[in-house]
């Protein structure tokens, strides 16, 4: 049934339940001004229910208000632990551990011969079978949050602008003008093209968890498998792996690390267009 009818229905049975109380209940039993207040509720109730009908963008959210909460997990949160080496979870009255590893990859796949990308599906192969403990592969791709580098570029160009008009003020020696120029240049150009196009960062990693009634047990029996996990990784694809430590785990659990965000190019380009307009 459509809301705004079944709204409408509603407050009309409300307001006949409450007609029905105060006409039919003897005086008795209900005192008149009890009657006149019943009453009025009712009248109110119909002028709800008429209401509905032009103002249900406004009525059906607040009758639905109670019910906005959704539960979308019952599990404890997790937390980082004290060494900031992984994530720590409250499981079944005990703890559990995930230490995620970095997979550095310098090649892709469009680079490779046929032999090569043969030989890179066997070592993908031999990969899943390093552990005997379940482990999470995953790659993803995020987009790159460039608001430091861009300050860091922002702040040379700076110093390089100061250095200019000191050299200037001073007479300094034209040459030495020019490679201030140059420099000035060249970090302006840097900026201008880290600031046009969206940069994409793709991170692969491995997940291993371990449990313990303690949470340094946890922890512990965690890292004692990352470690299997890096020596195994590193013998297989001849990488270097490390344990994701820090703020940086919480790319791998937190969801507003994949949502989109604004960086300090679009925000410059934001101002711009307001100045102009």
């Amino acid at each position: 049934m459509d809301p705004k009818i079944f709204t409408l229905m509603g407050f009309l049975a409300v307001s006949l339940v409450l007609l029905s109380i105060a006409i039919g209940v003897p005086s008795t039993v209900l005192p008149p001004p009890v009657k006149l207040v019943v009453l009025f509720f009712a009248l109110a109730f119909d002028v709800l229910a008429f209401a509905s009908r032009r103002y249900s963008y406004v009525m059906l959210p607040m009758l639905k208000q109670r019910n906005r909460n959704v539960i979308l997990s019952t599990e404890e949160p997790y937390r980082l632990a004290s060494s900031e080496d992984s994530i720590i979870c409250r499981d079944r009255g005990g703890f559990t551990a995930t230490v995620y590893i970095s997979i550095p990859f310098y090649r892709s796949a469009t680079e490779m011969s046929d032999a090569e990308k043969l030989e890179y599906s066997r070592q993908m192969s031999r990969l899943v079978g390093i552990s005997s403990d379940p482990i999470r592969f995953t790659t993803e791709l995020y987009l790159m949050n460039k608001d430091a580098y861009i300050q860091e570029l922002k702040d040379e160009i700076n110093a390089q602008e100061n250095e200019e008009a000191a050299l200037v003020q001073s007479k300094a020696d034209p040459e030495k003008l020019e490679i201030v120029r140059g420099k000035l240049a060249m970090w302006r150009n840097v900026t201008q093209s880290s600031n046009s196009p969206s940069s994409m960062e793709l991170v692969s990693y491995a997940a291993i968890s371990a449990s313990g009634s303690k949470e340094y047990e946890a922890v512990s029996l965690a890292q004692q498998k990352a470690r299997e996990v890096i020596s195994g990784i590193g013998s297989t694809l001849g990488v270097t792996p490390i344990v994701v430590t820090g703020k940086e785990i919480l790319k791998f659990v937190e969801p507003e690390y994949l949502i989109p965000f604004s960086t300090v190019s679009e925000q410059m380009e934001k101002r711009v267009e307001e100045q102009v307009t």
